[in-house]
């Protein structure tokens, strides 16, 4: 590995490309925090049991799972909002400018989760302060996505595309990884009592303490975006999107749906194993650390879309996952299936889904212009996980309940990603035409 990393930075629109010299400290200062951003975002479900015991008393385990899950999506609803605004901002200031705030942003909304009292210490105060922090956490993440994974392709040569725009997914899986991990070792280290009492808020702390060193290197970054290259204000920036690239928006939605849907019954096995499979608090978490590991090794097969093209993996991957996840729940919700089957079928699942999302995070930000790709990223990205998202674990948990299906993330899934399927297929020429004029872009200069 070496110490510097030198890319060319080349779009659609520029006329002449701007060259920068990338340190790999830049690299890792854009995936760590964006690491973070996630990691203090996505850990909330993992310990949503212990947070909707805490803060939601109610006459049923149901009742207050719910309520956890619901606050959980109320993170999504500011998500748009965070992407327009701060991702407006990166096209118009710059994405430097960006990722420190919404760094800054995440930081606080992890302290308010994690240092909050609890309904019985003040009352109706604690499940307000806790809404508060979920709506800063979203308006964090939401701005994240567009300047963070605009950086990356921006600063990789256009045949390494794919391979560096998918560490957007790496540093997702990986913020599963430690937030599964973290909830492993305290399921394993600390009693019930102990872990319902004060145990859910040690990964939210631990989140605010790396947060600084994140911030210092982040404020490091070279700029990836000339001034001549920027709208003057983030109403043009707005204005610029919905005018010429609204069809890239609105099918972009339609691609994230299958993602991010997929994505958070992932998240949710946590939940799904401790209340449908009547599995151990720490099988549980261990489902979503070891998917997060697939994941990762998924992610990294994705990369190939550099070389084979982005259709094949997009495409390919899902139709695949689509054609194998109905066999693969009848086996994972058999009362004869081991806690090993499950862990290794759920393993399966991860991988096959992410070998496809590492080129998805390339193709959709190829889709804008650089004028325009923080927002209009961050937009669709934002709109797709509030829509499919943040909706997915409270629907999921509450059709379980009224079907006693345990199938449903399994339909679920499928239903969302032959959505995704058309999405891809419909948005390819735009993009592909964009990509194009890229690299004659790059070989003229």
């Amino acid at each position: 590995m070496t110490d510097t990393y030198s890319p060319a930075i080349v779009v659609a629109d520029v006329v002449a490309p701007v060259e920068v010299t990338l340190p790999f400290k830049g690299l890792v200062a854009v995936v760590v925090g964006n690491w973070l951003e996630f990691y203090d975002f996505l850990v909330f479900t993992f310990f949503a049991v212990m947070i909707g015991d805490a803060f939601f008393p109610g006459e049923s385990e149901i009742a207050r799972l719910l309520s956890a899950l619901a606050t959980f999506g109320v993170g999504f609803l500011t998500r748009p909002l965070g992407a327009a605004i701060i991702g407006a901002y990166a096209d118009r200031a710059g994405r430097r400018a960006a990722l420190t705030l919404t760094l800054m942003l995440m930081s606080l909304g992890s302290a308010l989760v994690g240092l909050t009292p609890t309904y019985a210490q003040i009352g109706l105060t604690a499940p307000v302060i806790l809404v508060v922090a979920r709506l800063i956490q979203g308006f964090s993440c939401g701005g994240e996505v567009g300047p963070a994974t605009a950086y990356l392709l921006e600063s990789a040569p256009i045949e390494k595309r794919a391979a560096i725009t998918a560490w957007q997914g790496h540093s997702q899986q990986l913020a599963i990884f430690m937030g599964s991990l973290v909830g492993v070792v305290l399921a394993a280290t600390l009693s019930k009592e102990q872990l319902y009492d004060w145990g859910w808020r040690v990964p939210f702390v631990l989140g605010v303490f790396i947060a600084p060193v994140a911030l210092y290197i982040r404020r490091q970054l070279p700029e990836t975006i000339a001034r001549h290259e920027t709208h003057r204000s983030g109403a043009a920036v707005l204005a610029d999107l919905m005018q010429h690239h609204s069809r890239a928006v609105i099918l972009g939605v339609l691609i994230i749906c299958g993602g991010t849907v997929s994505t958070y019954v992932f998240n949710y096995m946590t939940t799904y194993a401790i209340t449908t499979l009547h599995l151990s608090p720490t099988v549980g978490t261990a489902l979503a650390m070891t998917g997060s590991l697939a994941a990762i090794a998924g992610f990294a097969v994705g990369a190939w879309a550099d070389r084979f093209g982005r259709k094949p993996m997009l495409i390919g991957s899902r139709v695949i996952f689509v054609l194998v996840i109905y066999p693969v729940y009848l086996v994972i919700t058999s009362p004869t299936a081991s806690a090993a089957v499950i862990l290794a079928l759920n393993m399966l699942l991860n991988f096959i889904f992410s070998t496809g999302m590492g080129a998805s995070y390339a193709f959709l930000t190829e889709a804008f212009p650089k004028s325009v790709r923080s927002s209009g990223l961050g937009i669709l990205y934002a709109l797709g996980v509030m829509i499919f998202g943040g909706t997915t674990q409270f629907a999921v948990a509450w059709l379980i309940d009224w079907t006693k299906d345990p199938m449903i993330p399994a339909w679920y899934q499928m239903a969302a990603n032959i959505v995704a399927i058309i999405g891809i297929m419909l948005l390819m020429p735009h993009a592909e035409v964009l990509r194009e004029r890229a690299a004659h872009v790059t070989a003229k200069a």
